[in-house]
């Protein structure tokens, strides 16, 4: 287990975007030999969640929010990548699968969504982030592609979550529903939303979106 006050300052580097501080920190677990994905989980995705409760209550603007973000993204790569190249590590938490992620078309907002790509990668899936204002369309031509396992979309405006329900609609048409587990996420997504459009998991956050993920992917 990792000691607190390194969890607590890996937490406080996203929050103050200190991308030095983020990377020694980073460093240092994976000098001590400490377990990246518990730094990720209980360090920096903390950070990123108290970034994204500030913007809301209007203490942190929009710049300072993608500077956030920004870090986190870097940072999170650092650990996920030395995950990767250590294989036993890898396999022994591994769930097979592949994820396709993307926030809708209409919307830009996609901190939430790169929580949930690093946390994912580092155990193991592969991921593959459309980024954001992605039309249906689109994303059901990549799952295609990809031969994905999950589609997950995230909407954070009650304008674009409509988006989500296109998808939906778009994979029952061309008859491929079956193939794929359905997740949706995002500030004014609700378990209620979800039921009514089809999906199968609502992830009230990127912690629970995760988990869900692996559980539905360990039943498949």
């Amino acid at each position: 287990m990792i000691d607190n006050s390194i969890l607590e300052a890996a937490a406080n580097s996203i929050i103050k975007s200190d991308q030095t501080k983020a990377e020694e920190i980073a460093n240092e677990v994976l000098e001590k030999g400490l377990e990246p994905l518990e730094v990720i989980t209980k360090g920096y995705t903390v950070g990123i969640i108290k970034v994204g409760d500030l913007f809301e209550r209007g203490k942190l603007f929009l710049p300072e929010l993608i500077q956030c973000a920004e870090v986190m993204k870097n940072v999170t790569a650092i650990l996920n990548n030395a995950i990767s190249t250590d294989e036993e590590a890898s396999s022994s938490k591994q769930v097979k699968g592949k994820v396709l992620i993307a926030t809708v078309e209409g919307d830009v907002h996609d901190i939430g969504k790169g929580i949930v790509c690093s946390i994912l990668a580092a155990n193991g899936l592969e991921v593959t982030d459309m980024g954001r204002d992605v039309p249906a369309e689109k994303i059901v031509k990549k799952a295609e592609e990809i031969k994905a396992d999950v589609i997950g979309t995230s909407a954070l405006l009650t304008t674009t979550m409509i988006r989500q329900k296109d998808l939906e609609e778009i994979l029952v048409e061309k008859g491929i529903r079956n193939k794929y587990i359905t997740v949706v996420g995002g500030a004014p997504v609700t378990v209620g939303w979800a039921k009514k459009i089809g999906a199968d998991i609502y992830a009230e956050n990127a912690v629970d979106g995760v988990n869900k993920i692996l559980v539905a992917l360990q039943k498949r």
